[in-house]
């Protein structure tokens, strides 16, 4: 049976595949469309296979919310930023996104095995083998959260199209767009200078153990390099290390920040949350923040572009 090109665009306009694995498709189904969508989703099942060890460190970090109390934020990775930056990437992730943002999944596991809400006659999984065959790139849904303010406010911030998403959740008394304005500007803040913790007692011991180890270490050796008569004594050490320390400690803990729009330049941003909270007769204070940046913790795959485009045409 001969295919028309008329069939071609119809079955790319639907799966978003090649126009050659659409035709082989279709002259594989003589010419049957929904059975031609069948085989190539079957297909990406087989590619999903294929592709299984491939690395997947590009993409995109999303978030999805409900009014001010509610937001969900993914990451869901690809191969090449080339298809991170393409359209129907993009909406797959922000319907992950909403996805995440319903689920009652306590880990990854169990929402890649629950009902996809936008097609219920398959799962997650399913939706991410299909989508597979449409994109023909291996991707991966890595990792998301759900938060739900009970007493207070979410904000979050997007920065970079996807590269990195924040989700903050304040407790405040009250709420207004003053006070969704600062959280949101926490939120900028959390995605800008990438704080581990809101505030000092969150710093796990074995943390600190292991800084004031490596700091010791350090300023034992930057000693034993002076001239004998310049080198401090064990006791003055242990004090600088203290001083140290605590500036470590401020810089990773996101109330002892410096607020990055302070105008003095010295402002925290416990402070600057202070100020709002006073001139809105409120109490603001930061309850916890969620950040995801793209790949991070993930090798990535070193590529030639020439090499790769000259592979595939010689293929």
């Amino acid at each position: 049976m001969a295919i028309s090109a008329a069939q071609v665009k119809e079955l790319r306009e639907i799966t978003g595949s090649g126009i050659m694995e659409c035709k082989k498709a279709l002259t594989e189904t003589n010419g049957d469309i929904e059975a031609a969508v069948e085989l190539l989703r079957k297909s990406g099942a087989a590619k999903a296979e294929k592709k299984a060890n491939r690395i997947a460190a590009e993409g995109l970090c999303l978030v999805a919310s409900e009014g001010d109390s509610k937001a969900a934020v993914v990451e869901v990775n690809s191969e090449t930023d080339f298809v991170a930056s393409n359209a129907t990437f993009k909406e797959y992730v922000v319907k992950v996104a909403n996805q995440a943002l319903h689920t009652q999944a306590g880990n990854i596991d169990e929402f890649l095995a629950e009902k996809w809400e936008e097609n219920p006659a398959e799962t997650v999984q399913e939706a991410l083998v299909g989508m597979i065959a449409v994109i023909s790139e291996k991707l991966s849904i890595r990792r998301f959260e759900k938060v739900e303010a009970k007493d207070g406010i979410v904000a979050t911030y997007t920065h970079g199209g996807g590269r990195i998403s924040v989700i903050v959740e304040a407790a405040t008394d009250v709420v207004n767009d003053d006070i969704k304005e600062a959280v949101r500007n926490v939120a900028m803040q959390v995605a800008a200078l990438s704080p581990k913790y809101v505030r000092q007692e969150e710093i796990p011991q074995d943390y600190r153990d292991h800084e004031k180890e490596i700091l010791l270490a350090q300023a034992v050796t930057e000693n034993e390099a002076l001239p004998e008569n310049k080198r401090k004594s064990q006791e003055i050490l242990e004090k600088m290390l203290i001083g140290r320390l605590n500036k470590e400690f401020k810089e990773i803990c996101l109330n002892d920040q410096v607020y990055v729009k302070a105008e003095d330049g010295k402002q925290t941003v416990s402070q600057y949350l202070a100020q709002v909270g006073k001139a809105n007769g409120a109490n603001v204070s930061i309850t916890r923040f969620i950040r995801f940046e793209t790949g991070e913790g993930m090798e990535k795959k070193q590529e030639n572009f020439a090499e790769e485009v000259m592979a595939q045409a010689n293929a």
